[in-house]
């Protein structure tokens, strides 16, 4: 196994900053660029700062093609809650990214939602977010490491971290869509932010303990150019 490349940074702030620095590395280098896209709080900060260098620095989106890791099933694409939505209000909107670059996973459409990635040539730069209990997307504990783009029951665990978007656990989605743990693999380059001291244990495991479905984030491991930036809190319980 491989063990990811890790850049732990004082703050919260100074590690959103050090992935938003790659991410405009990559589309810099590459104006046609294919990225996977991450939703959650910990990911607002990045897409900010992208708003700006595309405003205020010349950052050039209008080429760049997106797949975002995951969907709730069962609302409406503009529900408040949707992961539409969060893209829209915190970063497509404010672009010039083409919207017909654009790409969700949806229900009954896991197949071209593959296919669509292949046709694009793949994606260059995955970036991941990581949930308490490990997740990566929407891949709960026990997701298959072959896994592909798939409707998955969602953790009590889960629902109620992102009850807040819905009003009440009880109106939060039981199911989502997501990119599978192989297609993330995929990805020639991945990054993943974690911050928090709520997300250490997570980590900690993922990057020191065995590769195993109990802990979907282990899966980096098994891949060649992973990168984990995290701020002090996360990495407390990483070893040296």
């Amino acid at each position: 196994m491989i063990r990811p490349v890790i850049a732990v940074h004082r703050t919260a702030e100074e590690a959103e900053a050090a992935v938003t620095s790659v991410l405009i590395e990559t589309i810099a280098r590459k104006a046609d660029a294919v990225l996977g896209l991450a939703t959650g709080k910990t990911m607002i900060g990045i897409y900010h700062r992208l708003v700006r260098a595309h405003r205020h620095g010349g950052l050039p989106l209008a080429r760049a093609t997106t797949f975002n890791l995951d969907e709730y099933c069962d609302i409406a694409p503009d529900h408040p809650g949707a992961f539409r939505t969060y893209m829209r209000h915190h970063f497509f909107a404010k672009t010039n990214i083409d919207p017909s670059r654009i790409h969700f996973p949806a229900e009954g459409g896991e197949a071209a939602f593959e296919r669509a990635i292949r046709i694009a040539g793949g994606i260059d730069l995955q970036l991941l977010g990581i949930g308490r209990n490990g997740h990566i997307g929407f891949n709960e504990p026990g997701s298959s490491l072959t896994s592909r783009t798939r409707k998955v029951h969602l953790t009590p665990m889960t629902r109620e971290a992102n009850a807040e978007d819905f009003g009440s656990l009880e109106r939060t989605p039981t199911h989502a869509m997501t990119m599978g743990i192989a297609t993330i693999l995929d990805a020639r380059r991945v990054i993943l932010l974690a911050t928090g001291a709520h997300k250490r244990h997570a980590l900690a495991d993922a990057v020191d303990g065995p590769v195993r479905a109990g802990n979907p984030a282990s899966a980096l491991q098994r891949h060649p150019n992973a990168l984990i930036v995290c701020d002090s809190a996360a990495a407390a319980g990483i070893e040296v």
